[in-house]
């Protein structure tokens, strides 16, 4: 079992891989706890649960929104929760978006921790103290910064993940070695099948790579002042591709990552050679680099991204595999580009 410390303004966070869930009582109190979960992994799961109250949601991103969000607020309430609540989310990204905002609004703020059970919380979404949720179907609108107490990330527990799940989180994993590390970006070309196949080393090491490419960026930037931006590489596009096309938040951020390939190229930061490899990589992973959906739908989208500022918005480019850059990039430079694709 490996630990990586995140260090956040309200607190530090210790990000617990390999470790297993039949440890949690060592991480969290003895009382006053409180489980949101979804039903998905409740019934998977449940059977391993600590003996607390659970709050079971709907699975899926649509159920990530303020209303629910109140909803469990109310049932805190109805059972006892005050100052002194701590907040255990089990679960993928969804679940750990709730928990960590509840958490954060809940009486002012009490203390929460996740047992991360996708790949995509494993690798990203329960990492960095960013909890989220959405308003008419725009990503993470509403939100926070406030990190968990820790994250518990069992990789035995993503063999019960659907392929889509899976998916997921492998394209988070490839954004990080895009971010910051070549040499991981080839090893997961190298290994792709392998990876597919949740080899327990290659998973292992997938999912340390990115805790530790993350969690660098975040203890530099924990409020997205500057640096953290990078973090959004893919996510600009693939946001406004996952709110056109209703697909699964990886598969969107997959051809955003294909996107953002694109325009550095255009703007001759990247080769046509560094582009193709990208776009092979993620078709490895079995993982879309385009969609059918008109790009001028999309623009419309995007333009309701809280990136944005003014007539500009932050985009992320790439230098090259393995580094990035952040620019503010006109929208009619945007739309401009996206006429010739």
């Amino acid at each position: 079992m490996d630990t990586i410390f995140v260090k956040g303004s309200s607190r530090n966070s210790r990000i617990l891989v390999g470790e297993t869930m039949d440890k949690l009582p060592e991480y969290m109190p003895g009382n006053h706890v409180f489980i949101i979960t979804d039903k998905n992994v409740y019934d998977i799961y449940e059977t391993s649960f600590p003996r607390f109250p659970v709050y079971t949601l709907k699975p899926g991103e649509a159920t990530k929104t303020p209303d629910s969000a109140i909803d469990i607020c109310r049932w805190l309430m109805d059972n006892g929760g005050g100052r002194d609540a701590f907040i255990l989310g089990i679960g993928g990204g969804m679940v750990c978006d709730m928990a960590g905002f509840v958490a954060s609004v809940f009486m002012r703020g009490v203390a929460f921790g996740f047992v991360a059970t996708s790949l995509l919380a494993q690798v990203d979404a329960s990492l960095g103290g960013k909890n989220g949720v959405n308003l008419d179907g725009y990503k993470n609108i509403i939100g926070t910064f406030n990190q968990p107490q820790f994250v518990l990330c069992d990789t035995t527990m993503l063999h019960s993940l659907p392929a889509d799940e899976l998916k997921n989180g492998l394209a988070e994993a490839v954004k990080h070695t895009l971010i910051a590390d070549k040499q991981m970006f080839q090893h997961i070309l190298n290994h792709a099948g392998e990876i597919l196949a949740l080899d327990e080393a290659l998973i292992n090491k997938l999912v340390r790579h990115s805790i530790e490419v993350k969690s660098a960026i975040v203890g530099r930037d924990e409020t997205e002042a500057g640096e953290r931006r990078k973090l959004n590489l893919g996510h600009t596009w693939g946001h406004a591709v996952e709110k056109t096309d209703g697909i699964a938040h990886g598969q969107a951020v997959s051809i955003g990552l294909s996107f953002a390939a694109k325009l550095s190229e255009k703007k001759q930061m990247l080769s046509a050679g560094d582009r193709i490899t990208i776009n092979e990589l993620l078709h490895s992973l079995n993982l879309p680099t385009e969609t059918d959906t008109d790009p001028r739908q999309i623009f419309r989208a995007l333009v309701r991204d809280k990136k944005k500022e003014g007539d500009h918005i932050h985009f992320v480019l790439m230098n090259g595999i393995g580094q990035v850059t952040v620019e503010p990039l006109s929208l009619s430079e945007l739309d401009d580009f996206i006429q010739t694709i």
